[in-house]
């Protein structure tokens, strides 16, 4: 479990965080999205013990990040954006030497645990410098699993991976998500709408949004969008379709097309249908896209354009 009041940090004049607050609870993967520079890792590195907050509070797996760090740390496990691994040491020496650090009793059995979780048993005795990018990820997974973390903290787990080795990794990461608290950063937007429960996306430290992929995508347009083609002439069809009730943000593509949007209730294709066959249309194609989160997202992070105030003349 994670909770986190009014995180706030300062980097000399610069505020990174401000005042955040949300909660991640066990059984549960959050995705954390936003843009490079928007606090996601700085949040992970103070709910890692890495670095104190300025101000505010942060509950770990049920300790105070600042006043019981240790406590915390034997209870979280993370994989940063960058693994930290020694590339001429064997897999399972390596994962042993961690489970020793974190003083694990039975370290075997920790490795052979942490190894079967990230499928990687077969590869225990070749040397970490002789694998491939997908598989050093999974054996900084494997370092972050070693000792059974009730938190885990992934950064960026999926950078520099091929599409085949994002499908395991994400396989693995849901799976881990049954037991634990999972608070992931990414980039990759199809990633969060796949595998997390819930979706936090901040801006310039602050939290812009926090909800399902599946309300996100509703709350923002609150319907769906329509693509439309039609023989005849789009422009006339066009002005009678905008004056149907629910209907909204209407505009003509390059290829011909139609598209708009409508609100929820109010599901105007009947009505449309009824004016293409009315108005000796031929109806080629009406198909319905939800939005993306990557629309949404590009959406709620886009900067605001200020028009600056003309000098008044003296």
């Amino acid at each position: 479990m994670i909770r986190v009041t009014d995180l706030t940090k300062d980097y000399g004049p610069r505020r990174a965080l401000h005042s955040l607050s949300f909660e991640a609870r066990q059984g549960e993967i959050i995705g954390f999205l936003g843009p490079n520079g928007a606090g996601k890792t700085t949040t992970m590195r103070i709910l890692t013990g890495y670095m104190p907050p300025t101000s505010g509070e942060a509950i770990v797996a049920g300790y105070n990040v600042m006043e019981e760090s240790i406590e915390v740390r034997k209870r979280v496990g993370y994989l940063p954006e960058t693994v930290p691994l020694y590339n001429e040491m064997v897999v399972q020496d390596f994962l042993k030497f961690m489970a020793e650090l974190r003083h694990i009793p039975n370290p075997e059995e920790s490795v052979a645990d942490a190894l079967n979780m990230v499928g990687m048993t077969e590869r225990a005795k070749g040397y970490i410098g002789n694998l491939s990018k997908g598989m050093r990820q999974r054996i900084g997974l494997a370092q972050a699993l070693i000792h059974r973390p009730e938190v885990l903290i992934l950064d960026e787990p999926s950078i520099g991976l091929d599409p085949g080795q994002v499908v395991e990794l994400r396989k693995i990461i849901r799976e881990i998500g049954r037991e634990r608290t999972v608070l992931l950063s990414t980039h990759i937007l199809s990633e969060a709408q796949q595998i997390c429960d819930r979706v936090i996306i901040i801006n310039k430290g602050k939290i812009v949004v926090e909800d399902t992929p599946e309300n996100l995508q509703a709350r923002l347009v609150g319907g769906e969008r329509v693509v439309l083609r039609v023989r005849g002439d789009a422009a006339e069809l066009s002005a009678k379709i905008e004056q149907v009730k629910g209907v909204q943000r209407l505009k003509s593509n390059p290829d011909g097309s139609l598209e708009f949007e409508y609100l929820p209730g109010h599901d105007v294709r009947p009505e449309v249908a009824k004016i293409i066959t009315n108005g000796g249309y031929e109806m080629l194609e009406m198909k319905t896209l939800s939005l993306s989160l990557e629309d949404i997202f590009l959406e709620l992070t886009k900067e605001q354009v200020v028009t600056p105030k003309k000098k008044r003349r003296l």
